[in-house]
Order: structure tokens, then C-alpha cells, then sequence
């Protein structure tokens, strides 16, 4: 039947040029919509995608049974071109990790992937053929193909119609799901639970991570471990750069001679409570001991000479899968950096080719669109096989991906857009880092260094400097072991953020187990929760929500310490000073390099963890709260085995207003103290 369509389809167009399909929607889900154009193409996103939508959550959104919008196709020569209509007050929002630009009306992007986005044309880590729109929808084109997106015109004001056009070159037909709201935040929560929930990420994965220098031995890292303990600074994961193996571009997947004995360097550092990450992509080497046994699942190109396995396939997954059980995740790996799994061959002259085949039957271009996914679902399965939860690094991912435990970072260094990339991330079920490497002065470090450590996953990437950048950030004189004199004043103020992000465990980890079981991203733009307000956050990306009580606004070193900063509707209160600060307005406000804007909601309980040096020291499980205003929300923290499947126990955290005490029952936290913040203190 497919195939019959098929050919109707082009016999339509040899005739006339130009065919035209408006099927009615399928309601597959309560508030998702499913329209099949032609032919779909027989790999996608969806298609590869391992995880069930989670469809108890899914119906507690409810659904008034009516679509919100109605996609219709044309097939043409040059593919298929999709119409979306718009109203004329729409704004568009998504389409990945958009790194140069927030909000997409009246643009036009090609989705494509690239390592290295410097312009606003499409190009991404992370393309996700997804967007939002103020109106409060959702639409997924499941498609692996370089689409075009035309996004409506800039000023719609008086025109008789206005539409999204997508245009999906070498398809003969293609699937389109629509996702109800009523709001944004809904329409992506919905999303992401078609997705299988967002990630929930254990504990320890929220602690600090430090990358060493790419040459570090075995006792380099042990010597850099001991370090972290005697300046008491915490630490959770040190990562390894690519020569812990034999070989890295390609990989072998092999221990070097430098590390003499990787099991009982996991067990050392596992003994201080810091766990062990790898870099590594997936370019297989000559030389690794899986190399010939991929070789009939790989591409027909290499990159650094080393095999492409098409991880789309079972079989090449369990080739890969199978050696990392004996070589690196059974011998304690807790997680890894997957990197270059995007695509370089117009800016760096590397990877493989878009008329590349692979065994599946995709071709380059369409892998390049799903490499990412397709490791990270690999490293995924490795885990829950084991029955545990990782946590990891990449730098490629797509549609679907709201379920993979894996963080984004770039080798772009651009101070404001890492801060903008936060928010933008959560549109489409991403997650994302603005990681720290040097800097220039003090001023542009600490900067950096309190931005990230308000993003899901707060790292140091120290993979050219042999001393932690608290010593010395100059990349030449760290070469030659210089100490920079005001080193130690530097890690004080290091150790106090550190220690800022150590209280957070608790709070940050209930906003992923929200994330995990109602789809709402723990990281998200205003616009998301203040839809009526959109005139004033439309185009707010350097500010956002982190989980649902704190608002971040991060400092870069060229605000020299100011700016402004849109507080919503509400009364909200600074996170340092308790100064109690009026919503519904703009402020243009000062902070000094030991400050940064953070905000908290009025009605706000924050369950605070005593800084310990990683989250598994006991004391991490001693919670002090702070109560902002006279009638707090109830909230909640949970007891996790960090197992998979998760074992989670909710603990409610109530206000007794009677008592002017906290409720709150847990068999693995304990009460500390009680602060209030109460509605009548002075403020703006």
C-alpha cells in the first residue's frame, strides 16, 4: 500500500509538478496528534527512539479533542513542503540549541548539524526539527533530513495570512505531530513526555566536575583528587581527557601504559567520594579489540581513519556495549564525554560525508542528524543494563532526546551565549552547559564560574591547563606551573560558590524528578511560565527559570557588574540579601563579583543541603530551609537509590503556620534550621 502511494505520488508530480495532501489528524495521545504525509521516510528520530511515551502523565494534561493547528503537504520535485499556519501575534521558539538567536519569527534555518554554529542560519550541536509557539502548541517534523524552515514574516501586522513553511528535500512523504498546550509549557511538557519523560539524573551527577589536563597520568588525577580534598573544595566527578587510551582520533577504547592500573584509581577516588568520567567518541581505530567485529556494521567512510558504526543497529550496539562492560563500565566508569559525534566538514574539514551509506540505509546526511542520538541511546542502554543511572556529556543531539541522561556543551566560548543557551535548551527537551575553561582576569572567570554553576550540569574544563584555573587561567603560564599570587584568595571564592551549588543538590534534583514525570524542563525561558507577561519576555533569553521557585539572570564580566533584570508578576526576594523586590517591572541593579542575580518566588520553601565535599558524604542529607512570605507552597524533596528503574520516596515539606515550624518526615534527610523571610520586609 505504501509503495502504491508512492508511485501515485509520483506520477502526480511528473504530470503536474506539484501535489497537494490536508489528511485529517490522527489523535494518538490525549493532546497529540499524529498527520502522515506520503511516505514517511523509514529512519527518523521517532523511528530510532527506544523509550515509551509515558502515557499516564500524558492524559492527566487532559485534551479538549480539537488540534490546534493543521499542517498540510505538497510534494514537489525539490520534496515535500509542509504549510503551518500563523496568526499574526504567534511567536516561534525552539528548534533546538539555537546559539545565536532566541526567538524565530520571521527567520529562516536550515537544520543542520555543525560543530561550529557562529551563525544564525540553523546550523547546531543540536538541531531539533521541534517548535513552540506563544499561541501554545507544539510541532514535530520527524524527519532526519537537512529541512528548511520558513518561519513567517517579521511584521505579519495587516497581512491576510501568514504560515510556517517547511521544506524536506529527498522525501517522498513524511510524519507530523502536533502537541496541545493550552500553554507553551504544557505543549513542551507534552513533548517531552511523548519523548519518555525527561531525564532524571542521580544525585552525584549535580555535585561539581573537573576535567584534567588531556595528558594527566594516573597519578596526575590521583595527585589532582588529593588536591581537591586538602583546599576542601568539593568535587563529585573528575573527567578524563582522550590519552587515558592508546589511541583517541579514532578511538581504541584501550587503557594506555599511563594509567597502570584504572580499577584501583576508580576505587581511590570512589573512596573520596568522586567518581570517574571518559571522553571518547564513537570513530572506532585499527587497533581497538571491537574495530573488525563493527566492521560490517560501519559506513562506507572513516573519520581519522577509524569506522563509523551505525548505531542505529542492534547488532553494532552490542558490539560497542559489550566491550565497555569489561574495559571501562566494569571497572566503575560512572559516565562518559561523547565527543565530535557532530559534524565539521564545512568549517573543519572532518567526519563523514553526506553521500556516505550506512548499513541501516541511511545516508550522511541523515546519520549526521541522528549520530548523536543514536550514542547516547548506546551509552544509555550500557547503564540500565548494569541497573544504574549515569550522567554524561555530548555534543550532538536531536529530537526525542528529553529521556537521555546526557548534557551539552560546545567548543565555542562565547561568555553570553553559554547563559543564553539555558534557556534556550529547554524549548526542545535539551539540556545544556555553559562550562568554564580560562578566562580573561578574574572579573570574566567567577563570572563564568557563577553561571554555571546554575546550569544542569556545573564543570570546569581544564583539559589544556595543568593547574586548576583558581591558580592559574593563563594557559601558558599554567604550561610551565606558574602560580598566579592571588591564587588563594581566588580559591576562596571558588570554594564559596562550590559550596552555593552543594545546597542546591536537594532543590535541583526534585525539579529533574518534576522533569522526569511531568515533562516541564528544570531549565526554562520566562516566556515559559509567565505567558501573559509575553510582551515583556518575548525575547528574555539571558534570564530563566531553574526549577520553579529560582529565577537566574547570570553576570557576564562586560556588564562590569550591572544589569537589567525583568522581574514578573509577584513578589520576589534576593537569594543573598533577602531584599523583598515587587514584580511587574524592570531594574537596572548592581552586584559585586561576590553576588549574582538570583532571585526567589514569593511562597518559595528552598530545602538548603549542608555543603559537604561530594553528595555522598552523610551530612549532604541535612537540609535547613528557608520560607520566603506568610503563606508557603508546600513542596518536596526524594530519596533516590540512584538504581534504574529509579526507586524514588517523596518527602512533602509543609509550613505549620499554628507552630511557625516546618512538617517534614524522611528516613534519609534530616531538619536543620528554619530561616524565614517574611512578606512585610522593606523592598523596591
Amino acid at each position: 500500500m505504501k509503495k502504491l502511494l508512492t508511485l501515485a505520488a509520483l506520477m502526480w508530480i511528473a504530470i503536474s509538478g506539484l501535489a497537494a495532501q490536508t489528511p485529517g489528524g490522527t489523535e494518538i495521545l490525549p493532546g497529540i496528534w499524529k498527520f502522515t504525509f506520503g511516505t514517511p521516510d523509514s529512519i527518523t528520530p521517532v523511528s530510532i527512539h527506544d523509550a515509551p511515551p509515558r502515557q499516564e502523565a500524558i492524559a492527566a494534561l487532559g485534551s479538549d479533542g480539537a488540534c490546534p493547528v493543521i499542517p498540510q503537504a505538497e510534494f514537489g520535485r525539490r520534496g515535500v513542503l509542509l504549510t503551518l499556519p500563523l496568526k499574526n501575534d504567534e511567536l516561534l521558539y525552539g528548534l533546538g540549541l539555537q546559539l545565536q538567536s532566541f526567538q524565530q519569527r520571521g527567520k529562516k534555518k536550515m537544520l543542520r548539524v555543525n560543530a561550529d554554529p557562529r551563525v544564525d542560519t540553523g546550523d547546531s550541536h543540536a538541531p531539533v526539527p521541534f517548535y513552540v509557539s506563544s499561541a501554545g502548541y507544539g510541532v514535530l517534523i520527524d524527519n532526519a533530513r537537512y529541512m528548511t524552515f520558513y518561519l513567517g514574516s517579521k511584521r505579519p501586522e495587516g497581512a491576510a495570512s501568514d504560515a510556517v513553511k517547511v521544506e524536506i528535500p529527498r522525501s517522498e512523504g513524511v510524519d507530523v505531530y502536533v502537541f496541545a498546550g493550552p500553554t507553551m509549557k504544557e505543549a513542551v511538557a507534552r513533548y517531552n513526555l511523548f519523548a519518555g519523560g525527561g531525564t532524571l539524573v542521580p544525585r552525584w551527577g549535580l555535585g561539581f566536575w573537573y576535567r584534567g589536563e588531556t595528558d594527566f597520568t594516573q597519578e596526575q588525577i590521583l595527585a589532582l583528587a588529593e588536591d581537591f580534598r586538602a583546599n576542601r573544595l568539593p568535587c563529585d566527578v573528575i573527567g578524563l581527557e582522550p590519552h587515558w587510551q592508546t589511541a583517541s582520533y579514532s578511538c581504541s577504547y584501550v587503557w594506555r601504559g599511563t594509567f597502570p592500573d584504572p580499577a584501583a584509581m576508580i576505587g581511590t577516588l570512589r573512596e573520596q567520594g568522586i567518581r570517574t568520567n571518559l571522553w571518547m567518541h564513537a570513530y572506532v581505530h585499527p587497533s581497538a579489540p571491537i574495530h573488525d567485529a563493527l566492521k560490517p556494521y560501519s559506513g562506507d567512510y572513516r573519520v581519522w581513519n577509524g569506522l563509523v558504526p551505525d548505531l542505529t543497529l542492534p547488532e553494532a550496539r552490542e558490539i560497542f556495549k559489550g566491550w565497555h562492560a569489561q574495559a571501562t563500565t566494569g571497572i566503575g566508569v560512572s559516565g562518559f564525554k561523547l565527543d565530535e559525534c557532530d559534524n565539521s566538514d564545512f568549517t573543519g574539514n572532518w567526519c563523514f560525508p553526506e553521500i556516505a551509506s550506512f548499513p541501516s540505509g541511511a545516508d550522511g546526511e541523515q546519520m549526521h542528524s541522528l549520530f548523536g542520538l543514536a550514542i547516547q541511546q548506546t551509552i544509555d542502554e550500557l547503564y540500565r543494563e548494569r541497573g544504574v543511572r549515569g550522567y554524561h556529556l555530548v555534543r550532538s543531539s536531536g529530537a526525542m532526546a528529553a529521556p537521555l541522561p546526557c548534557v551539552l556543551y560546545s567548543d565555542l566560548y562565547d561568555s553570553q551565549v553559554f547563559i543564553n543557551a539555558v534557556a534556550q535548551s529547554g524549548f526542545c527537551g535539551l539540556l545544556w552547559t555553559p562550562e568554564v575553561r580560562d578566562a580573561n582576569g578574574e572579573e570574566d572567570f567567577l563570572r563564568r564560574f557563577q553561571a554555571v554553576m546554575c546550569s544542569p550540569l556545573a564543570m570546569v574544563n581544564a583539559w589544556y591547563l595543568q593547574m586548576p584555573p583558581w591558580k592559574q587561567m593563563n594557559r601558558e603560564k599554567s604550561k610551565r606551573h606558574i602560580v598566579d599570587p592571588g591564587s588563594p584568595e581566588m580559591t576562596d571564592a571558588c570554594r564559596k560558590w562550590l559550596e552555593f551549588r552543594m545546597t542546591l543538590i536537594p532543590y535541583l534534583h526534585a525539579a529533574f524528578v518534576k522533569y522526569h514525570e511531568t515533562g516541564i524542563p528544570p531549565f526554562r525561558a520566562l516566556v515559559m511560565d509567565f505567558p501573559d507577561e509575553t510582551a515583556a519576555v518575548k525575547d528574555i533569553a539571558g534570564q530563566y527559570m531553574m526549577g520553579d521557585e529560582l529565577m537566574v539572570a547570570p553576570l557576564t564580566a562586560t556588564s562590569k557588574g550591572t544589569k537589567t533584570i525583568y522581574f514578573p508578576a509577584g513578589t520576589w526576594y534576593d537569594f543573598f540579601t533577602g531584599e523583598r523586590i515587587e514584580g511587574g517591572q524592570a531594574l537596572t541593579l548592581s552586584f559585586p563579583l561576590d553576588r549574582m542575580p538570583l532571585y526567589v518566588k514569593e511562597g518559595a520553601i528552598l530545602p538548603l543541603a549542608h555543603a559537604t565535599l561530594s553528595t555522598e558524604d552523610p551530612d549532604s542529607r541535612i537540609l535547613d530551609f528557608r520560607v520566603y512570605g506568610d503563606d508557603p507552597r508546600p513542596t518536596a524533596v526524594y530519596e533516590d537509590d540512584g538504581g534504574y528503574p529509579a526507586q524514588l520516596k517523596e518527602n512533602q515539606i509543609h509550613w505549620d503556620a499554628k507552630r511557625a515550624r516546618i512538617r517534614f518526615q524522611s528516613k534519609q534527610y534530616t531538619s536543620g534550621k528554619t530561616i524565614r523571610i517574611p512578606s512585610g520586609q522593606p523592598g523596591r
